[in-house]
């Protein structure tokens, strides 16, 4: 019986690579995001790719009801999951303080962090009850540090570290593993995102180096999630070889 995995923001990015790697590897999938039809487009051509089962749930982690009904309604099997990715996540905005967007700030706290909870919750009693689970929670080098600017996304960002800390606490006598993947530079359309559609601002954030690519994300992911029954990975920081720390970055 195929295993499954379960990944949040699968829409693009991260989630989209790691969607296209675990299917190669013969997983079926819960894949979820805000945008339905790119959910539907991944799924039908991971199943005629890979011939991969995959199972679609249209919703914003930010809402507790939705997050809880969608899962509760899915049949039995699909509760069966094996992998949980947290990967929905966010940054709004790039501002000092005394100037943030009360708005961006609500939203990067419900997605990142509240979101992640309400997810987790659910996905962690079906691990509990199936007696086994890999939980991987996206991070960030922002959970690490804190740059200049970047306020409550990094604080966001310390709580998912500071979370995933607790869930390796509280599920370790369930056989459970948890692990948290901290990326630097990624280009995906992460900085797009936080500069709200501004697409050649988001662009010189990748100048002069070879950032992170999503594949490089997924395949650290499976490398931590293939590992023996015995080998838990607690905590991973992966950066490109041109960034040093949230700041120093070389260019050319």
């Amino acid at each position: 019986m195929a295993k499954i995995a379960l990944i949040t923001g699968a829409t693009a990015g991260i989630g989209e690579a790691c969607a296209e790697l675990f299917a190669r590897e013969n997983y079926n999938l819960v894949l979820t995001g805000r945008r339905l039809d790119r959910l539907e487009k991944l799924a039908g051509r991971l199943n005629k790719k890979h011939n991969t089962e995959v199972a679609v749930c249209a919703f914003d982690v930010r809402d507790r009801e939705q997050v809880i009904s969608n899962f509760e309604n899915l049949p039995a099997k699909w509760k069966k999951v094996d992998v949980l990715i947290n990967n929905a996540g966010l940054s709004q905005g790039l501002d000092p303080i005394q100037n943030g967007n009360l708005d961006d700030w609500d939203t990067m706290i419900d997605t990142n962090i509240k979101g992640l909870l309400y997810v987790s919750k659910v996905v962690s009693n079906w691990m509990i009850a199936n007696g086994k689970g890999h939980i991987v929670n996206i991070g960030s080098i922002a959970g690490k540090e804190v740059y200049p600017n970047g306020n409550v996304y990094c604080a966001s960002k310390h709580a998912v570290d500071a979370l995933n800390k607790g869930m390796r606490i509280d599920l370790v006598q369930h056989g459970i593993k948890v692990t948290a993947i901290h990326p630097g530079a990624v280009e995906t359309e992460f900085s797009e995102v936080r500069f709200k559609g501004d697409k050649e601002r988001a662009k010189k954030v990748y100048d002069g180096f070879d950032p992170l690519m999503a594949e490089d994300i997924a395949e650290t992911i499976w490398f931590v999630v293939s590992r023996p029954k015995h080998v838990n990975i607690n905590d991973l920081l992966i950066m490109p070889t041109a960034q040093a720390n949230a700041t120093t970055i070389v260019r050319k």
